[in-house]
């Protein structure tokens, strides 16, 4: 094979991808690197307006976006979100399930509503977006479900306990959809990052204790930079991964592997 070859492995021209939660933060990086590889992007969150200038910025740069804002946990939202889908385009190849939510609280601390919100957000939302997008990708026997989860899924602290619990049973979901659906053609595959630098997590890293004790605990010394989150996505969706099934690729420069 040919470097050229090789190189066209990453290609994503002509496909279509929905990445949820992707006006800013690490969904707004892999939203820009699925577009740079050639996809139409589906860019996703609850404000309008934020979605609306995402879109913007991409186009300005010469990207195909398209603006879809919804929430996650609103089912009819969620319908009308796919029925659009169909309608414009008549196809979807890529979803990644980016949304997500954290309420850092300890567990005595936390309502019973304020579970639920994390769970429907975290979790249940991921699995309602990625039957509706299997039912699509089944149809031309080719699709990608991508997963953000986190190392949170598999490193605990106190004070912390519903979003793992949440991440973990979104990495459950990932393998048993690989199992459900890979005979069809469509994979299904986890991306788990560790510290970003996000809008989200300013404040930690701004931390002067908190922010640099996080820094020094990994082994490169420093947070992640969100568009580093975006190799990883476009891999996982490509050519180049058609035999990955299944599987999380963690992103963590190496801080979950240390004890």
């Amino acid at each position: 094979m040919s470097a050229s070859a090789y190189l066209q492995q990453f290609s994503l021209a002509g496909q279509v991808a929905l990445v949820t939660g992707s006006a800013r933060g690490l969904g707004a990086c892999i939203a820009r690197a699925l577009a740079g590889c050639g996809a139409h992007v589906l860019v996703n969150g609850r404000n309008e307006q934020a979605v609306r200038d995402a879109v913007d910025d991409m186009r300005a740069d010469g990207l195909a976006a398209s603006a879809l804002p919804f929430d996650v946990v609103d089912d009819a939202a969620v319908e009308r979100a796919y029925a659009r889908i169909d309608a414009d385009f008549g196809r979807l190849d890529i979803l990644v399930n980016n949304v997500g939510a954290r309420n850092r609280k300890p567990l005595h601390e936390m309502t019973a509503a304020e579970i639920r919100a994390l769970i429907d957000t975290d979790l249940v939302a991921g699995i309602l977006l990625a039957k509706l997008a299997a039912e699509r990708m089944a149809r031309h026997r080719h699709g990608r479900l991508i997963a953000i989860t986190s190392v949170a899924g598999e490193l605990a602290r106190a004070g912390d306990s519903v979003y793992p619990a949440a991440k973990q049973g979104l990495t459950g979901m990932v393998r048993a959809l690989a199992m459900e659906y890979g005979g069809l053609g469509i994979t299904s595959n986890a991306i788990a990052p560790g510290t970003f630098a996000t809008e989200t997590n300013a404040a930690i890293v701004a931390d002067p204790v908190m922010g640099a004790a996080l820094a020094a605990r990994n082994p490169m010394g420093r947070w992640g930079r969100p568009d580093e989150i975006a190799g990883a996505a476009v891999f996982l969706a490509s050519a180049a991964a058609s035999y990955v099934n299944g599987h999380v690729l963690v992103v963590d420069g190496g801080l979950s592997v240390q004890f």
